[in-house]
């Protein structure tokens, strides 16, 4: 069988402090073209991730000192890996085993000892989807959206790297994570009760949090920019002749999102959403979804110009 060169071959990073589970998944994974780096414990894990970037992780749940669950975490914290897909392999197969597992930033896992095609097939996927993933966040930094999603503790779930480089440099600064204190917390609570087009920004020295919205399954979405931004909704409104519930959805389609998406994140019925686009369409002069959405999209690029 003939591979790419190794410039183009896939990188995985094997973690695992059994020598035995170690040749044979190493063995398996070079013979079909990919790449092999390996660790036998959590600390030389987060060493290689560090200089190698891997484009996979497989990583043993149960090792001694650091174990799998705890170094997966710490890998998740660093920006460059945050794309990286960790699956874990585990003889645990216990239900609360694998949610510990997703909950730390696993996509993925297989019981010990892994069956090598279903590995194999299980490892192409999400890297797909990690690149895809990648791009799309990387492609919100091309359109000029600095955006986070956080968690009700606020907790930082993904970021397009613009705005995880600004947050980076403020909380540098202040040598704290700005997002961890009192007044965030309550600001955070304050907007999710709140339709968006209702919420002030939240103000850190020059750096704004604005907040979205809500996505399908509950990630807080954050514009971050510099200064006190106009709120997307209000801009939108304004330029339309747009209610402020208007202007949400019509923010929300220029997104890309279906109207059952747009539904979910306003807690609205479809029935209401479409009851709002025909407003919508009718005060921009335009007879679809399509127009709607590029004009809402040239508007708010007017905006973070």
């Amino acid at each position: 069988m003939s591979h790419p060169d190794r410039e183009d071959r896939n990188i995985a990073l094997v973690v695992d402090d059994s020598p035995e589970s170690l040749s044979m998944i190493t063995t398996a994974l070079e013979e079909n073209g990919i790449s092999v780096v390996v660790a036998n414990n959590g600390h030389a894990a987060l060493k290689l991730a560090e200089r190698i970037l891997p484009d996979v992780i497989l990583m043993d749940a149960v090792m001694p000192q650091l174990d799998g669950f705890q170094t997966c975490s710490l890998l998740k914290s660093d920006e460059r890996l945050a794309y990286a897909p960790v699956i874990f392999m585990t003889g645990l197969t216990d239900s609360e085993h694998i949610i510990k597992g997703l909950q730390v930033g696993g996509v993925d896992y297989v019981t010990k000892p892994a069956v090598i095609d279903e590995l194999l097939a299980r490892i192409t996927t999400h890297i797909l989807n990690a690149r895809a993933v990648q791009s799309a966040r990387q492609a919100l930094d091309t359109s000029g959206r600095s955006v986070i999603a956080v968690d009700r503790d606020g907790l930082v779930l993904w970021g397009s790297p613009r705005a995880l480089r600004m947050l980076g440099s403020v909380s540098t600064r202040h040598n704290i994570n700005i997002l961890s204190g009192k007044a965030f917390a309550d600001w955070l609570a304050t907007c999710t009760r709140l339709p968006a087009s209702q919420t002030n920004a939240f103000m850190v020295e020059d750096l704004a949090l604005a907040y979205i919205g809500m996505s399908p399954s509950e990630e807080i979405l954050l514009k971050v920019c510099r200064g006190n931004p106009q709120s997307p909704y209000t801009h939108l409104a304004s330029t339309f002749g747009l209610t402020p519930r208007e202007a949400e959805v019509l923010y929300w389609l220029s997104m890309g999102k279906t109207n059952r998406d747009i539904a979910q994140i306003l807690t609205l019925s479809s029935r209401t959403i479409n009851k709002h686009l025909e407003q919508i369409f009718q005060k921009m002069g335009v007879d679809n979804r399509t127009s709607a959405a590029v004009s809402a999209d040239r508007a708010i690029n007017q905006l973070e110009d």
